[in-house]
């Protein structure tokens, strides 16, 4: 992420907390980066110098202005009419970066061998909201190289649960 995109984020999270909106605004910004993945050809096209800024502001009103609060449909012409659509992820990533510091939510990457369920997911996310005071967001992924159990990764500090470490602690204990 770079400065250019760093500001933009700010700004719009900036814009979003003097009208009590951050939620609003995080969830009209990930439908927009939604639409940008679903049509990589629509990103291109908002992208392109050869493109006419006129013509990029006519596409981008037509696609964003129905479905998003006019105030991230505003950003969104913004970037167009700069020629800094590229720089939509990292605004993007510095606005949830920013939302989740003022919601004090953490980011948890969760891994196991196999599917948790949802009552495992919700007894995990209770747990650690308990032991670091926090909202959790976690993000769950598989990992068939672990024997069994669970690791967290969660604001830089791992949490290992899983077997396959468990048994490198022992080895090293027997060592």
């Amino acid at each position: 992420m770079n400065d250019v995109s760093k500001e933009y984020g700010t700004a719009l999270f900036e814009l979003a907390l003097e009208s009590s909106r951050t939620e609003e605004y995080l969830n009209a910004l990930e439908t927009a980066d939604g639409i940008f993945k679903e049509n990589p050809e629509l990103f291109a096209l908002l992208s392109s110098p050869s493109i006419s800024a006129g013509q990029r502001l006519e596409v981008a009103e037509k696609v964003f202005s129905p479905i998003l609060p006019e105030q991230v449909t505003s950003f969104l012409l913004l970037l167009c009419e700069k020629g800094r659509v590229s720089v939509f992820e990292g605004a993007l990533a510095e606005y949830r970066t920013l939302y989740d510091a003022s919601h004090k939510t953490v980011k948890a990457e969760i891994t196991s061998v196999v599917e948790l369920t949802e009552v495992e997911k919700e007894r995990l996310i209770a747990r650690l909201e308990g032991i670091y005071h926090c909202k959790i967001s976690p993000k769950y992924s598989l990992d068939p190289t672990l024997l069994g159990g669970v690791r967290v990764e969660l604001d830089g500090k791992i949490i290992d649960g899983s077997i396959r470490q468990r048994l490198h602690e022992v080895k090293e204990v027997i060592e």
